[in-house]
């Protein structure tokens, strides 16, 4: 395995920036996400924001292929307005709407609508409208870490192979049954009984590079689902670093085993995962059929893209509205690499 690089400080925002009580809000909603009835959340975040006194705009989309083109439009019309821009939805919502914030100087906010809202959970934000609401309208933005995969950008995870397509089959079983931990559960076992294609990588780390066969490659920037696990990387994100996490190559039973073990939080003590933190590394996928392009899952949503394939901390971080909390002892850190 790689060695692990040395750290040097990322020369971030050092604390939380006040939001301007006169600045707006720009609220993208996903329609199709969560439980709650779409109106019923719009009432519910028009009370808090009339109480308040703060002037709001919520754009609900209702086809999933517009999401991207209305949140970088409303991203513009934030712009102007010297606003803040909210994301209604699941992680793969809040994924697309910062997509299109990241730069734009804005601050940004979580209306947290979906089922596992690992990335609003990670940083304090309540899953009840009316209380995430209410936190928009005084929370400070601090500087939060984003990860890249080329030129896409992933704020819980990122990856290849196995862990794409159980995301897939995934939301083909909530489609059918419902949204639900055990639809997802039942979806990922059914996933897992199938045959598993080897993926064959070819990952660059500064000076290394190490040749790997496994069936899934998955990178992580949440501390919360990385400690669910069990994976001692999980502290990585605090230090401007994300974590990778590869499985071996293994049989049916040893795989639904690893995905125990991963349930009840042992999956990092397993002789069949390797994993490791970084800054940046190069993966280059070997052998495909069709050329380089390979299927990649981030924070959810699928896509095709064409390797090499760069996974790495952006230059930058999203100014997030969150609660206030105690500052941690010592510098943000990176790795030179």
């Amino acid at each position: 395995m790689l060695a692990t690089p040395r750290t040097t400080a990322i020369p971030w925002p050092t604390g939380p920036q006040t939001v301007s009580p006169a600045a707006p809000f720009f609220i993208v909603m996903n329609g199709a996400s969560g439980h709650q009835d779409k109106n019923d959340v719009q009432s519910v975040v028009r009370d808090v924001m009339a109480r308040a006194g703060r002037r709001h705009t919520v754009e609900v989309v209702t086809q999933p292929g517009q999401l991207a083109a209305t949140a970088a439009r409303v991203v513009r019309e934030a712009r102007a307005a010297e606003g803040v821009v909210v994301a209604a939805g699941g992680d793969g919502t809040i994924n697309t709407v910062a997509q299109a914030a990241l730069g734009s100087g804005r601050p940004f906010g979580v209306l947290p609508q979906g089922t596992f809202n690992y990335f609003s959970r990670t940083h304090g934000i309540p899953s009840d409208t009316q209380a995430a609401a209410e936190l928009l309208t005084r929370a400070r933005a601090y500087p939060v870490q984003v990860g890249r995969i080329n030129e896409r950008v992933f704020l819980v995870n990122a990856s290849l192979g196995l862990y794409p397509q159980l995301l897939e089959d995934r939301e083909a079983f909530k489609q059918q049954y419902g949204r639900s931990r055990l639809v997802a559960v039942a979806s990922s076992l059914a996933t897992l009984m199938r045959h598993h294609r080897l993926l064959r990588l070819r990952i660059e780390r500064g000076n290394g590079v190490h040749d790997l066969r496994t069936p899934t490659l998955f990178v992580g920037n949440n501390r919360l689902q990385l400690e669910q696990t069990g994976f001692a990387e999980s502290r990585a994100t605090e230090r401007g670093l994300l974590a990778a996490v590869a499985i071996k190559p293994v049989g049916t039973v040893a795989m639904l085993w690893l995905m125990l073990r991963g349930a009840v939080g042992r999956l990092g003590e397993a002789d069949n995962v390797e994993s490791f933190a970084f800054r940046r590394i190069t993966v280059t996928p070997v052998g495909l059929l069709g050329g380089r392009r390979i299927k990649v899952a981030t924070d959810g949503e699928i896509a095709w893209m064409t390797g090499p394939l760069e996974f790495g901390v952006a230059s930058e971080p999203l100014m997030l509205l969150r609660p206030d909390e105690p500052v941690a002892d010592g510098e943000r850190q990176e790795a030179t690499t």
